[in-house]
């Protein structure tokens, strides 16, 4: 369908907004057998959903009149799983809806209820929010739905997903039964469709994703690398693409405090956003990648919903989605409006073979590419310097002056040398890698050779990996317990249920002594965790660390699984 054919008001708003065309999704639901119909809809991130439903509920809202009628009680409600989802739809339906006079109420959690409240009272055509606020508008008596004409819920299956399935069936029931209900789901997973069956009548569902099921926008790249390694990944990824933004994903928010935090003290401008945050801190957040004072967002899953990012061309999947439509979502954020996007997944050793099953089930086609080397980092700094300073500028009088001024001091190559290093110097450092092959692999487990460990002894501690163990917090307390500092600590290997360190033979009865002292008066200091010699060497299958690999520590969830961020001792520990 044409722009022409639509309603006079909504043709104009879209007519200034730079609509020439509609989108499939857009046009799907305005041909004649979707009229009228309640409406199961899937399609990609980024397909002009939000003003699909828009313009699906025109008729029920216009009735034939270029103008809505003065408001009152809601006549179409749409529910989103965030508020950010909420508010970005809140601003489409405006542009959209102003030139036909239509008020829009937005009720999100974190925004004042009171004056949300206050702005139902005096009319609404239109109301957006998220489940859990608008039920508490609905039983608290501001939230009217005896006259609703439509309702949408957006992203249908994230808000079941979230637990909002008593929220929903709480609203749904409170509206008409003969109201029109539109349904946009990006999986039908059977909690949908039962929510489809027991709310709709006769449902028509479009599907306008395309068989290429990677989106066209998107590269998809797979990294393979060690465990201990993914935050150093992290890094370089970030160092060679040098991306205008750039989006990375965590499973839990203390991942994404740890990662955001790291990044921070490596010197990149970097956000964070998780369910931790509040409204005003996710603006802040938002508003500083709009504004370029920040470059990189770290991001769960739910709080990345509803983000749109023009400048976004970057997406690392720093911890593995759950699934393949899990994947799709988060890469989605980029490859928007016919620009193009990386999506980057970074897989431990262990997991490549469940990620290839999920790639190739999805009809994804992934490049699997080695982890960034600082050699190609430099090499890409190198050239991205050179095209920067050979770009055209223009230049004032004071510029012309004191270019001649150092001129007059420094040679051209001397003074092109201060530049280069002057641009170097606010570029975080590459990071170096384990080698990606077997034989690295393997030797990356062993013990490594450093000058005054010939000749050590082992002592052992009574936790492991399945206590949360890590050399980050492990080293400081043989350090605080035996009176020695981190460079008298050789390798420290990790088992399930207990921890191996090495201390010189020369220092190991003073060590020995110290640990005895502090276990003898430590009192409420006592943390549980005992220290002794071992009896013998640990088992070659443990996992070596230690200062004598000055890298990260390793990373392990809560299960042992390689892909976390662990900040500290686990609790009683």
């Amino acid at each position: 369908m044409s722009i022409s054919n639509l309603p006079t008001r909504l043709a104009e708003a879209l007519e200034q907004r730079g609509y020439s065309t509609l989108t499939p999704v857009q046009s799907a639901v305005l041909e004649d057998q979707a009229a009228g119909r309640d409406l199961i809809v899937s399609a990609q991130t980024g397909s002009g959903k939000t003003v699909a439903f828009g313009l699906a509920m025109a008729p029920e809202l216009l009735a034939g009149e270029e103008m809505l009628p003065p408001a009152g009680a809601p006549l179409a409600l749409i529910i989103a799983p965030t508020r950010e989802l909420a508010l970005q739809v809140s601003r489409e339906l405006i542009w959209l809806y102003s030139p036909a006079g239509a008020r829009i109420a937005t009720c999100v959690g974190g925004m004042d209820a009171s004056k949300e409240r206050r702005t139902l009272n005096h009319g609404a055509h239109i109301v957006v929010g998220t489940p859990g606020r608008l039920r508490d508008h609905l039983e608290r008596g501001a939230l009217d739905l005896s006259s609703l004409r439509v309702a949408v819920l957006d992203e249908a299956d994230e808000m079941l997903d979230m637990g909002f399935r008593e929220e929903l069936e709480a609203i749904l029931d409170a509206t008409p039964e003969d109201r029109r209900t539109l349904l946009f789901s990006a999986t039908m997973p059977r909690p949908i469709v039962a929510l489809a069956k027991r709310y709709q009548r006769n449902a028509f569902q479009i599907t306008t994703k395309s068989d290429d099921r990677g989106h066209g926008d998107i590269s998809y790249q797979a990294v393979t690398v060690a465990p201990a390694d993914i935050e150093h990944v992290v890094i370089n990824l970030l160092r060679l693409h040098e991306a205008e933004t750039a989006i990375l994903f965590c499973a839990t928010r203390d991942n994404v405090r740890h990662l955001h935090a790291s990044l921070i003290e490596r010197g990149f401008a970097a956000v964070a956003l998780s369910g931790e945050h509040s409204q005003s801190e996710r603006n802040h957040a938002l508003q500083a990648l709009r504004d370029r004072r920040a470059r990189v967002c770290v991001a769960t899953d739910v709080a990345a919903r509803g983000i749109d990012l023009p400048t976004l061309t970057l997406v690392v999947h720093v911890e593995l989605p759950r699934d393949a439509e899990t994947l799709q979502h988060r890469s989605g954020r980029t490859g928007r409006a016919g620009k193009k996007g990386t999506a980057v997944l970074i897989v431990p050793y262990p997991r490549r073979r469940r990620v290839e099953q999920m790639l190739h089930g999805a009809r994804i086609p992934a490049e699997w590419i080695d982890a960034p080397t600082p050699e190609q980092i430099r090499a890409a700094d190198r050239e991205r310097l050179i095209a920067a300073l050979l770009q055209p500028i223009e230049t004032d009088e004071e510029d012309v002056a004191l270019a001649e001024r150092l001129l007059a001091e420094k040679t051209p190559a001397e003074i092109a040398a201060a530049l280069v290093r002057a641009h170097r110097s606010q570029l975080p450092e590459p990071e170096e890698l384990i080698e990606a092959t077997p034989e690295a692999r393997r030797a990356a487990q062993q013990e490594r050779h450093r000058p005054g460990f010939d000749d050590t002894v082992w002592f052992r501690m009574d936790i492991g990996r399945r206590q949360n163990a890590d050399p980050r917090w492990i080293l400081p307390l043989i350090c605080r317990r035996g009176h020695i500092t981190r460079n008298e600590v050789g390798a420290i290997r990790i088992a399930a249920n207990e921890t191996h360190f090495q201390i010189p033979a020369q220092l190991a009865a003073k060590f020995a002594s110290a640990v005895d002292k502090f276990a003898r008066t430590a009192g409420d200091d006592d943390d549980g965790i005992r220290i002794e010699r071992a009896t013998d060497a640990p088992q070659p299958g443990a996992r070596a660390d230690g200062p004598a690999r000055r890298g990260p520590p390793n990373r392990s969830n809560a299960n042992g699984k390689p892909g976390g961020f662990r900040k500290g001792p686990p609790r009683g520990r």
